[in-house]
């Protein structure tokens, strides 16, 4: 189980202010080794934040960042061992899509044949095996995405953060670009932090989502554990559509909403007091007149 293994990534008690504003306020999480994590939440949150201050780009305030058992908490990013793709993609528009991936390799000395064989590699990684003597401004964004992500990976990197990368490109290509990197980071075994305000990008990629909002971490889960067991309202609300309504608790679990009696997973107020009943659209079955219901 997760929980009997040493976390690849340990953020503790994080804490990033910038002035008189709390970006992020006691940042706790753990992500494990290969693992596929997403951080979720609306604009503003601090999910990005979170990211830069993992990379190293936005140093925190206070707590501690551990990678791979080495505290990173004060390094500078050319220090720490991450491979980053932006929604912008920042790929150099004078240098050809192979120059571009071969650039981190190049600055960290690689023998020309090494990089060469590796740049080659990358591009058949990411399905452009022939696209590496044209520049950025001749591919298109679902093409440039994936120059990036090669670039990303050229160093090999044991941490793999993408902020936002998908949320640029339009609504097909995201669809089938976001099926080739699950398919990518699970073949490679990467672990992998993504940002995106997308439930349905996060629902169907992530091995856990964390969701946030206003600079917390409100729950972090699997993606079925996210949809079907929300720790509060906002979580419930924020993830799919949810249908609500106001209710009276009653005794055990039930809860009165008009003339209906409904029994509740979970009942937080007590004995006569008011609630929030939530229920999921797929969850309301028809039924013919007359039918007893439970």
């Amino acid at each position: 189980m997760k929980e009997d293994r040493q976390p690849f990534l340990r953020i503790r008690d994080l804490l990033k202010k910038f002035g008189n504003f709390t970006a992020l306020t006691d940042i706790s999480l753990d992500v494990f080794e290969g693992e596929f994590v997403c951080f979720l939440g609306p604009s503003g949150c601090g999910k990005t934040t979170l990211l830069r201050a993992i990379a190293g780009l936005d140093i925190q305030t206070a707590g501690t960042i551990e990678q791979a058992g080495k505290d990173i908490s004060a390094l500078p990013p050319s220090e720490r061992d991450f491979g980053i793709v932006f929604q912008s993609y920042a790929l150099f528009p004078n240098l050809t899509v192979q120059r571009n991936i071969a650039y981190g390799l190049e600055n960290t000395g690689f023998a020309k044949p090494d990089i060469t064989k590796r740049v080659a590699e990358l591009l058949e990684l990411v399905g452009l095996p022939d696209q590496g003597p044209k520049y950025p401004s001749q591919l298109s964004g679902g093409q440039q995405q994936r120059v990036a992500l090669a670039r990303a990976l050229a160093t090999s990197p044991g941490l793999l953060l993408l902020d936002e990368p998908l949320s640029a490109l339009d609504a097909k290509v995201r669809v089938h670009l976001r099926h080739e990197v699950k398919m990518l980071q699970e073949r490679l075994g990467v672990t992998t932090i993504m940002v995106t305000h997308d439930q349905e990008e996060a629902l169907a990629m992530a091995d856990r989502i964390v969701v946030m909002n206003h600079g917390v971490i409100e729950q972090v889960g699997t993606p079925t554990e996210i949809y079907r067991d929300p720790v509060n309202l906002f979580v419930a609300d924020f993830i799919g559509e949810m249908n609500q309504f106001e209710g009276t608790v009653q005794s055990g679990n039930k809860v009165k909403v008009g003339d209906i009696s409904l029994a509740s997973t979970s009942v937080e107020p007590a004995n006569g007091e008011t609630g929030i009943v939530a229920i999921r659209p797929e969850d309301i079955v028809p039924v013919e007149a007359g039918d007893k219901t439970s």
